[in-house]
């Protein structure tokens, strides 16, 4: 028998390098699959692959986010290696010749490899992230909903009674694994992103974990090959650029931002296929101050229902631990209650049969 000479590798040698290639392979994918239509507001490639190690806090704080106490910064520590963003600050696209020219590049994409479907960032859904944040319960969205209200005074500040208007020219990827429109070059650029660091200072001193060590890039969405894992196994490792090649100067349109909303990643999309909306607050000199006051009232009911909930569930929990003996000493209670009021009815009789009275 031939032994295999230096350097040559023998049959059962390719089969467990072909084995443990295909199992990497296989556990990336699981691991963007868990992370999966997370829209995250970062300039890094990984992190838009969404491929993420667990960000760090920031423990050198602005001065502005030195009022936050020592216990809520030692309370979100413990929490930090669990961190993973479930809410974000959205600036939604609705103008419709930008949502029409993305679904025609959609489509010539799909043209080439109908297996990207699945791929596609869903019609209603596009927007661009401002900030990406944790929020555990529903006591800090409240809080959230509050620090989003805060910022709309910092975002008036900054336009100035100006309009924001965002022009998306041309296609580009990160890493060739998520396909986004871009936002052109301009003097928008600017106050864009002052909003964004606005809004990162105004959550960060509530004491939530957002936009920790991300930096951010606005960019608009269209395709993430996170969203089909199994294509990997097929072949299907990148987003080849021929399939956008006749869009990458394409001009796609102009957005006037109007709103910024609070959205959640987890809780089920609204029937129109855009995010589940917690608040929302209105920019823009042409809406006025009413929505201010929509906000407001949708606010305080929410803080309402929240504390009727509480105060319900506290009862049941109180009248649960009561038990049978409670129970019974109330329907002694009603016993008692039924005997004073025939003890008084037949005391009513007994004088009503009075021989004196009756004479």
């Amino acid at each position: 028998m031939e032994r295999p000479g230096a350097g040559a590798i023998n049959s059962n040698e390719c089969e467990n390098v072909s084995r443990e290639e295909e199992m990497s392979e296989e556990f990336e994918a699981d691991a963007m699959d868990s992370l999966k239509d997370m829209p995250f507001a970062t300039i890094d490639i990984k992190d838009d692959c969404e491929i993420t190690d667990a960000p760090h806090i920031n423990l050198e704080r602005s001065k502005e986010n030195e009022r936050i106490s020592k216990d809520q910064i030692k309370k979100r520590k413990k929490k930090q290696k669990g961190y993973q963003p479930n809410y974000f600050l959205s600036i939604p696209i609705t103008n419709k010749e930008i949502t029409r020219g993305i679904k025609i590049l959609q489509n010539a994409i799909l043209q080439q490899d109908e297996r990207l479907a699945k791929a596609m960032t869903s019609d209603g859904s596009f927007h661009i992230t401002l900030l990406v944040m944790q929020l555990l319960n529903e006591d800090e969205v409240n809080l959230g909903i509050g620090a989003l209200l805060e910022l709309k005074p910092f975002v008036e500040e900054i336009l100035q009674g100006k309009e924001l208007i965002l022009p998306f020219q041309g296609v580009d990827t990160f890493g060739n694994q998520v396909g986004f429109v871009k936002l052109a070059e301009g003097h928008h650029i600017n106050p864009l992103l002052e909003i964004a660091e606005a809004a990162k200072r105004t959550f960060q001193e509530k004491g939530f974990m957002a936009g920790e060590n991300r930096s951010f890039k606005p960019h608009l969405t269209f395709m993430k090959l996170s969203r089909t894992p199994w294509l990997r196994r097929k072949g299907v490792k990148k987003i080849d650029p021929k399939f956008y090649e006749k869009f990458i100067s394409h001009t796609f349109g102009e957005e006037m931002v109007h709103r910024i909303d609070l959205c959640s990643m987890l809780k089920k999309k609204q029937s129109n296929g855009y995010y589940h909306c917690e608040s929302s607050i209105v920019i823009g000199a042409k809406n006025g101050g009413e929505p201010d006051d929509a906000e407001l009232l949708r606010l305080s009911k929410r803080l309402v229902e929240n504390a009727v909930l509480k105060a319900v569930q506290q009862y049941l929990e109180e009248t649960q631990s009561r038990g049978k003996p409670a129970d019974g000493s109330s329907g002694k209670a009603r016993a008692a209650d039924r005997g004073g009021a025939d003890g008084d009815q037949s005391g009513r009789q007994e004088a009503h049969w009075t021989p004196g009275l009756n004479s």
